[in-house]
């Protein structure tokens, strides 16, 4: 078959290397494998199930190196950036580890005639459709409570990502779980009907965009299968007053550029009082022109870096015009370089409220900044939204931040921090930024079987 699955350097657009996509017969003997393994993976015990989980974590941290290396030439992540979400990696998986008994423990509850407890029984075979971003990160936030929780893994990874998925796997294995476990798929966007659409396949759970949702979770639905979806986002991050204006825009623009902006819960609507905005914007557009393009493998401070594609940097390119044609007014930044997948920091301000681009999600370093007079008018806007993820609210006064901060239509609000992290912490939003939870005690229940087990008293 064709090859969509590729390693292109988003430095300079060269394919370095290219994949097959497996055939009908290979998918097949994938998820039967899968199923079989599944049979004695369910009866694994979980003191077992953390022992794999601990060697993966363990894994991964000895070799950071190689797997930040991966990533950087795949979609573009610096090495220092991919070493950090190797460490996100480790704690997931560790998480898990520790907590897993604690977490699947059955739950006793009061009932009459018996005695009832609510038991965590895993599903089977469960699909991850993964993007990107975080090549390591995202399916670890997936696998981990799903393998724990004792249900086996088909990964369809993006398709830049053929090496860091392949890499998955072969950790996985190297950390003994058993052949059918964790399989990594290169499987066509026409496979993913076929598993959905197959009785072995319980589950699946996607990260990725709001089209890529819409169309798994009709099929999942059609057929049946549990789904968990976490799409896109518009993050609000409201300023409501600072003492310190630069100082406010540094922790802004730190945040807004990380992972050159392609991350679902960056401060995509930044919003700040009006009687602070022009200096704001000023302070960014200052910082914003410091920034020089950079080497992902070779990582300095006050660099930016190519977004995953040249596509992905030429939809930007296109949304950014777009907004300038709307109305908004393009301050600084906002050049596509020839060739390569660099697109130089932007700051805006101006979008049009109810425009086109005012509800589209900017998936690279382009801050959006708007004035706003009131808190209730800050409120307005963050919420008109068609997404739900995460966001933030500032104040020196933290009563004010929470009143503001509780009044956010997301699935995740945080007060005066940028973003809270941890795999302690439930992942997850609402409105069409999809639903379920990952992470935390939560995230291992979406693909168990929570089933009431009751047993009558002798009589």
């Amino acid at each position: 078959m064709a090859s969509s699955y590729r390693v292109q350097n988003p430095k300079n657009n060269e394919i370095v290397e290219t994949f097959d996509v497996m055939s009908d017969a290979d998918l097949e003997r994938a998820i039967t494998a899968a199923d079989e393994a599944f049979s004695s993976w369910r009866e694994t015990s979980l003191e077992q199930r953390a022992e794999v989980l601990r060697k993966v974590a363990s894994l991964f941290d000895a070799q950071r190196e190689e797997l930040a290396q991966i990533i950087a030439e795949e979609m573009g992540k610096s090495v220092r950036e991919g070493s950090a979400e190797i460490d996100d990696v480790v704690e997931i998986f560790t998480y898990y580890a520790d907590h897993g008994a604690e977490l699947l423990a059955d739950e006793p509850l009061d009932t009459q005639g018996g005695s009832a407890v609510m038991r965590k029984v895993p599903l089977g075979v469960i699909l991850g459709v993964m993007p990107w971003n975080f090549p390591y990160y995202q399916v670890a936030r997936f696998a981990a409570p799903t393998l724990m929780a004792g249900n086996t893994v088909l990964l369809k990874h993006a398709g830049i990502c053929a090496r860091s998925s392949q890499r998955i796997e072969e950790i996985i294995g190297q950390a003994g779980a058993p052949t059918g476990v964790f399989t990594n798929l290169y499987a066509s966007h026409e496979h993913i009907t076929t598993m959905l659409e197959d009785p072995r396949v319980q589950g699946v759970s996607l990260t990725g965009s709001e089209a890529a949702g819409r169309t798994v979770a009709a099929t999942a639905g059609k057929n049946l299968k549990k789904t968990l979806l976490e799409l896109g986002g518009t993050d609000p991050y409201i300023i409501l007053d600072t003492d310190d204006v630069a100082e406010s825009a540094k922790t802004a623009w730190k945040k807004r550029l990380s992972n050159v902006g392609q991350a679902c819960t960056s401060n995509k609507r930044i919003i700040v009082m009006e009687d602070i905005f022009e200096d704001f914007v000023a302070e960014m557009v200052r910082i914003a022109e410091t920034f020089v393009a950079g080497d992902p493998a070779n990582p300095q401070m006050g660099e930016y870096y190519p977004l995953s594609s040249r596509d992905a940097a030429e939809t930007l390119d296109k949304q950014v015009k777009m907004a300038v044609e709307e109305g908004a007014t393009l301050h600084t930044g906002g050049v596509l370089a020839e060739g390569s997948a660099y697109y130089s920091p932007a700051v805006v301000t101006g979008i049009p409220v109810g425009s086109e681009s005012y509800y589209e999600e900017f998936f690279g370093p382009v801050a959006e900044i708007y004035p706003v007079a009131s808190e209730e008018e800050a409120i307005k806007l963050a919420n008109d939204s068609q997404y739900g993820l995460g966001g933030a609210v500032f104040s020196a006064d933290e009563e004010r931040a929470k009143r503001v901060a509780n009044q956010i239509v997301t699935g995740m609000i945080h007060v005066n921090i940028p973003q809270a992290r941890g795999a302690e912490l439930p992942f997850g939003g609402v409105k069409n930024s999809g639903f379920g939870r990952e992470l935390g005690p939560l995230g291992i229940n979406e693909f168990v079987n929570l089933q009431r087990f009751y047993v009558a008293d002798k009589k």
